[in-house]
């Protein structure tokens, strides 16, 4: 017969009990802390789960702040009152592309040509309605990205004048005249045909000539205080100071317009040199044929608001059919 374990044995044996019972309740606790951590859902994607919620209470979801709106490919919007400085009148993707002043009785407008293009449009009088892709009306294309519209150059039956378009001739061109020039990406230059202009690394769609340059290397022409009515136009009642409008250039390809209801010719050239232009040709003369607006847009489409004080305006202020050519300046 087995005799009764000492008592020392039985303290050994209670001791190795109490410990093998301490470390099954650290795994149980182990465990099911695990457990808890692991049971926890992600946040949902676009919500942001508040840190510091009491105990007990559910976490607040915040929405996430919404992107900001698209900015609009145009915004046309002329300033209430014009002053000798530059005011901002047209964004095209939320950058200033148009701005406009007013110095000594001159509108000018400026037109930065990586943002907007100039188009030559034919009047159904000056060039016929037949055989042109801009003829006397605003196209399609262009009538939700029209930025500002101005008169062309004289009448096409007058001397000294070119105009061709899209390989379509309505008065054949002369080397010397002062010219417009288009070329096929876009972009404008101003010089006088054959003797700076066009270039010959580009294609040439619309040329506008008309006289000869009123401005060239940054200087007014000498004929514009000597030889007003014979080398710049014959005016009505053969006034030297009558509305006079001009298109320049600048050095670093700005296109620069300026008109008034009271210039003469060597006028509108200092305007043109002192808003920056280096060449500019003088468009067309006399009241009924000088005028210039810019374009808001609504949902009924585009208004056009005149930018020369005491203007005569035109007709249908280039929005319907005209007849003799204009200028759009179009958003890119």
């Amino acid at each position: 017969m087995r005799s009764a374990p000492s008592a020392a044995h039985r303290r050994r044996r209670t001791g190795v009990l109490v410990a093998v019972a301490i470390v099954l309740a650290a795994g149980i606790y182990v465990s099911v802390g695990a457990g808890r951590s692991s049971s926890r859902a992600p946040a949902a994607a676009g919500t942001t789960v508040a840190r510091s919620s009491p105990a007990g209470t559910p976490a607040r979801v915040q929405p996430s702040v919404p992107p900001p709106p698209p900015v609009p490919r145009l915004v046309v919007a002329p300033p209430r009152h014009t002053t000798a400085g530059w005011r901002v009148a047209a964004l095209v993707h939320g950058v200033p592309a148009a701005w406009i002043a007013e110095r000594s009785g001159v509108t000018l407008m400026r037109f930065d040509q990586s943002l907007v293009h100039l188009t030559l449009h034919a009047g159904s009088n000056d060039g016929g309605t037949v055989g042109w892709r801009y003829g006397d009306s605003v196209t399609r294309s262009e009538i939700h990205l029209l930025v500002a519209a101005f008169n062309g150059g004289f009448k096409l039956t007058y001397g000294n004048v070119g105009f061709v378009s899209g390989g379509h001739v309505a008065a054949p061109l002369a080397s010397g005249r002062g010219s417009i020039v288009t070329y096929t990406d876009g972009t404008t230059a101003i010089g006088a045909w054959n003797a700076g202009v066009p270039s010959s690394l580009k294609t040439v769609y619309s040329v506008l000539q008309n006289q000869n340059l009123l401005v060239d290397r940054g200087t007014v022409a000498g004929t514009a205080t000597s030889c007003i009515l014979s080398c710049f136009g014959a005016t009505i009642g053969d006034h030297t100071v009558v509305a006079r409008s001009g298109l320049g250039i600048s050095q670093d390809g700005q296109l620069i317009w300026a008109a008034g209801t009271e210039l003469t010719p060597a006028g509108l050239g200092r305007a043109l040199v002192a808003a920056g232009a280096v060449r500019a040709v003088e468009l067309d003369i006399n009241p009924f044929w000088v005028a210039g607006y810019l374009y808001p847009h609504h949902p009924g489409g585009p208004t056009p608001v005149p930018v020369i004080p005491g203007q005569h305006g035109v007709a249908g202020e280039f929005l319907e059919p005209n007849t003799r050519d204009f200028f759009t300046i179009v958003a890119n």
